[in-house]
């Protein structure tokens, strides 16, 4: 099938095939790694075992140069250059490894074979690189640790950091039920809401105290109620996480935990604002203080990049995937990630591919799913993939161009929309 590729570009068809072929050669060890993430999961910003593995993994790989603890403690990065002339041009191609684990069900998400993913694509275009002749480009490969997907944002982090800067192109694959070029994933922000009240005899003197109960439902209610006037693709679900200690006591402490989400960073604003207004109105009603603790990383929705998610789906049907046409999974999936927040700084996709499972993520099933053997012929198809689409950028100059040019491209109209939203916003507040 490779052969039909390319319009007859020869050597990039050859090298496509070395790439399936490295990645073949290195399936032994890269499902070892996978697997010992797997048997030891580990929470965000604690994947001490896992991140040592991965370290170790790329020590004992020819050639890599090793920042074990890069930016963050159980972060790190790992790095090649080719050979070639001084003043060549350099294409610097990222790939991206994640390996927390959920509270209680492990890897039900899946971040062992991410972590796989990432280290299988950047072994497999290393081996083609170093062994092609006469190439007019320098190639710097760098797979980059990134802890804490699930909670709080490792690449955010990140990002802070400048970790993603000088990167032209950055790669990574998430596991699903599918196989998916994109799928929808919105912004998120997570808040924390507490209201403290006075504590008192509820049957005796409740004249006395302040309930703090009463404001968390108030302010449950308040959000319910706002739904009415919310978009219908903006999210805002939530739990009081704490309600009180005793039905004889007036609650002087009660929390709530909410996430908001919005399709795009252009409209999380404007929600988070209407949401607050619900947190603060309840306070006010009860008499009690209320604070309000949104985490310091909010998700972005993904920069979509369409010139790149082509490319990755030729290279994967060459291969035998079959991405999705559902249009209830194309248009209703909602997650949400940190690598949106890597969208918006460097050029990049993030596919969805499948592992041999119709179990759903985050579940106990899919667990399961993530450590079974039968989902390592699916992995290793996702990465030669990545590293063929790699390939494409590396020896297509004018498609890399065209890469950075809808990047731009979208960035100018992300921009544009956010700057119509806030004005949007301001013309409502002096209505009002």
């Amino acid at each position: 099938i490779l052969n039909k590729m390319c319009d007859g570009a020869d050597l990039l068809v050859e090298l496509k095939q070395r790439v399936v072929i490295s990645i073949e050669e290195a399936k032994e060890k890269l499902y070892s790694l996978s697997d010992d993430i797997w048997r030891t999961p580990e929470l965000a910003y604690e994947e001490t075992k896992s991140h040592d593995r991965l370290v170790a993994f790329f020590k004992h790989e020819d050639g890599w140069k090793v920042d074990s603890h890069f930016k963050l403690e159980t972060a790190f990065r790992a790095t090649w250059v080719s050979g070639g002339g001084a003043r060549a041009e350099v294409v610097h191609v990222g790939f991206l490894c994640e390996y927390d684990a959920l509270p209680g069900i492990g890897h039900a998400c899946g971040h062992n074979l991410i972590a796989e993913v990432g280290a299988a694509a950047a072994l497999g275009l290393k081996a083609v690189i170093e062994k092609t002749q006469g190439l007019s480009i320098r190639v710097q490969v760098t797979v980059l640790g990134t802890p804490a997907e699930e909670d709080g944002g490792g690449k955010i982090d990140l990002v802070k950091e400048g970790a993603f800067e000088g990167l032209d192109v950055v790669f990574m694959a998430h596991p699903s039920k599918e196989d998916a070029t994109y799928l929808p994933c919105v912004t998120e922000h997570d808040v924390t809401i507490k209201y403290h009240g006075k504590a008192s005899h509820a049957s005796a003197y409740p004249w006395e105290g302040i309930n703090a109960l009463d404001a968390a439902v108030l302010c449950y209610n308040n959000l319910s109620v706002l739904r009415q006037q919310m978009k219908p693709d903006w999210r805002v679900h939530g739990i009081i996480s704490q309600g009180g200690v005793k039905p004889n006591i007036i609650p002087a402490y009660t929390e709530l935990q909410y996430y908001l989400r919005t399709p795009s960073r252009a409209e999380l604003h404007i929600l988070k604002a209407k949401a607050e207004k619900c947190f603060r109105s309840a306070a006010m009603a009860t008499g009690c203080e209320v604070e309000v603790e949104f985490t310091r990383n909010a998700y972005d929705n993904i920069l979509r990049n369409t010139t790149l998610e082509g490319l990755y789906e030729s290279n994967g049907k060459a291969l035998g995937m079959e991405f999705t046409t559902d249009e209830d999974v194309l248009k209703n999936e909602s997650g949400s990630t940190d690598f949106g927040n890597v969208s918006f700084v460097v050029p990049g996709i993030h596919p969805y591919f499948y592992i041999g499972s119709k179990a759903l993520n985050h579940t106990e099933e899919y667990t399961v799913a993530s450590g079974d053997a039968r989902a390592q012929f699916f992995t290793l198809r996702t990465a030669k993939a990545l590293a063929m689409t790699a390939l494409d950028v590396l020896l297509r100059p004018e498609l890399l161009q065209r890469v950075k040019q809808e990047f731009s491209e979208g960035i100018m109209k992300e921009s544009t929309q956010s700057g119509l939203q806030k004005t949007a916003a301001a013309a409502a507040a002096d209505h009002r």
